[in-house]
């Protein structure tokens, strides 16, 4: 007997639930191979626009969702990336450079599904945590800013086999991949262009020595003098760190030395903000008495008084190009690594 009623025996009703489409799946739809499917998924950028516009609406005709649970297992992807500086958190947030830098970055990585970690190294003792942070295969890869010749991460990243690229490099033989601007032939238009005005003692003020970016802006500065037939004298040369202080003080120190300057080369729009500043102060017209030239082409430099002249570096492609060069390398382990040089281009505004 039953209770509440009765019904024929007979079968289940049969209930149609769709299986999850696979990568093989889209590939078919695709008309391409599985490995370009998952290229495109991944993010790498070595994939014709044909090639990705078909996989693309594959997956939103298929409703395919990558199962990046199940690839983490099998992987150990974590679909995370550290842009790494290694710098106190006041040069961050003053130099427009470093927000250019994750401007390009960010942009580069919004259609993807990676999340970006955003590490300041300012000691030894956080140097350390990194490389325990690194070596346990928390991220997939990294992307390091400002990096100085002595900095032991890079070879850190090397050894691990970790996907990484550089913004700059530590020496012509750089082993990891990179993106830089030409900082020497910047240096060499900018000095090129002060000697064409008529410029005859020109100084420099550099950034740090250990970061390869102001050696080559001070190599540049040289070659254009002697292009020029302009003497180099050691005497016009200064070492700053990149801020707008260490600028001012730098221009202090060449009036003493050499007050008969006519010139000056900045190796950052920073720098040449706080050059501006001491030769005003000291009662110097610029451009009329001293012409004066930055590097970067900053929001700084059209907002001094006089707008600076400058050597603009495509700060923000640099965050780009950073992100595809590693994006290959997540997808493709062992690809053959990349160093890329951008143009630089001189910006004339009134300082000289």
């Amino acid at each position: 007997m039953s209770v509440g009623g009765s019904r024929a025996p007979g079968p289940e009703p049969v209930v149609n639930v769709r299986a999850r489409p696979t990568l093989e799946e889209v590939a078919v739809l695709a008309g391409v191979g599985r490995g370009t499917v998952s290229r495109v998924i991944n993010g790498s950028p070595r994939v014709s626009e044909k090639a990705r516009a078909a996989v693309e609406r594959a997956v939103a005709e298929l409703g395919y969702v990558p199962n990046r649970a199940a690839r983490s297992l099998v992987t150990s992807r974590t679909d995370a990336i550290a842009l790494v500086v290694p710098e106190a958190e006041t040069r961050l947030f003053s130099e427009p450079y470093f927000a250019d830098i994750i401007s390009g970055v960010s942009a580069e990585l919004s259609d993807s599904e990676l999340q970006l970690l955003l590490v300041l190294v300012r000691d030894q003792r956080e140097r350390e945590r990194l490389s325990a942070y690194l070596r346990a295969q928390r991220v997939d890869g990294v992307l390091l800013v400002a990096v100085h010749l002595d900095d032991p991460l890079p070879g850190v990243l090397e050894q691990l086999g970790m996907p990484a690229v550089l913004a700059g490099r530590r020496g012509e033989h750089e082993p990891l991949s990179y993106v830089a601007a030409d900082n020497a032939g910047g240096a060499r238009m900018a000095v090129r262009h002060l000697i064409r005005r008529g410029c005859r003692r020109i100084a420099t003020i550099t950034g740090p020595l250990d970061i390869e970016g102001a050696q080559a802006r001070l190599a540049g500065y040289r070659a254009a003098l002697a292009e020029g037939g302009v003497p180099a004298e050691p005497d016009l040369v200064a070492v700053a760190d990149f801020t707008e202080r260490g600028g001012r003080s730098a221009m202090a120190e060449l009036l003493s030395r050499v007050p008969e300057l006519d010139g000056v080369f900045c190796a950052s729009d920073v720098l040449a903000a706080g050059a501006l500043q001491e030769l005003r102060a000291a009662g110097r017209r610029v451009p009329q008495d001293v012409a004066l030239v930055g590097f970067d082409d900053s929001i700084v430099a059209r907002h001094t008084d006089p707008p600076l002249t400058t050597v603009r570096q495509p700060t923000e492609e640099m965050g780009r190009a950073m992100v595809r060069q590693l994006l290959e390398q997540i997808a493709e382990p062992g690809c053959t690594r990349r160093q890329l040089v951008l143009a630089t281009e001189l910006v004339v505004r009134d300082s000289a």
